[in-house]
């Protein structure tokens, strides 16, 4: 029985606003968790709501394949994954089952659980299928914020099946809309 802890440094939100660093121990990895050494993160409005919390920050996480545990099956140390809102599902459910996991109610989501670890960290510790693999391609930098903004617009767009004969309505461009606007036009959409 193996007893080792991973440590790491991350970066947690307080009660005065201001971002303090700390520290989180797992035990050893079981299961299909994985640990990512993060190599950037983006920043997301939502970051800010929980500034003054107690809490590790960031949620558009990009790093490398570290270690993994006994039951992972695709991910190899030395990928590149990203991760971001959603940390967790039951797998069972009704929504889970239909590939709806964001309407799980046992889904675990930044700024609901999993408060030790976040994107503002030298590593973290997911499970296998809440990390994506990204391609060589695409940068770090760019690939980050898609782990929110880019999967929000996406996730709407593939939803309600978008098709490249209709016509999308974009309100405001900013950290979602300037990214839904790319994805739809890319798509074959008329813009609006």
């Amino acid at each position: 029985i193996s007893t080792m802890t991973i440590d790491f440094k991350v970066f947690k939100g307080s009660k005065d606003g201001s971002i303090v660093e700390s520290k989180t121990s797992k035990p050893d990895l079981t299961g299909d968790q994985v640990l990512v050494k993060v190599s950037c993160s983006g920043l997301c409005g939502t970051d800010e709501h929980y500034r003054h919390a107690d809490m590790v920050l960031g949620h558009e996480g990009m790093g490398v394949v570290e270690a993994t545990g006994p039951a992972v099956r695709k991910l190899q140390k030395g990928d590149r994954v990203g991760w971001g809102y959603e940390h967790d599902s039951c797998g069972r459910c009704e929504n889970c089952l239909k590939g709806n996991e964001t309407y799980c109610p046992e889904r675990q989501m930044y700024g609901y659980a999993d408060f030790d670890q976040g994107s503002f960290a030298s590593r973290a510790v997911w499970r296998e299928a809440f990390l994506f693999e990204v391609p060589d391609a695409l940068s770090d930098e760019s690939a980050a914020p898609l782990m929110c903004g880019g999967a929000t617009v996406f996730n709407a767009l593939h939803m309600y099946n978008v098709l490249p004969t209709e016509r999308v309505g974009i309100i405001g461009i900013g950290g979602l809309g300037h990214l839904a606007i790319q994805f739809a036009a890319k798509m074959g959409c008329d813009v609006v």
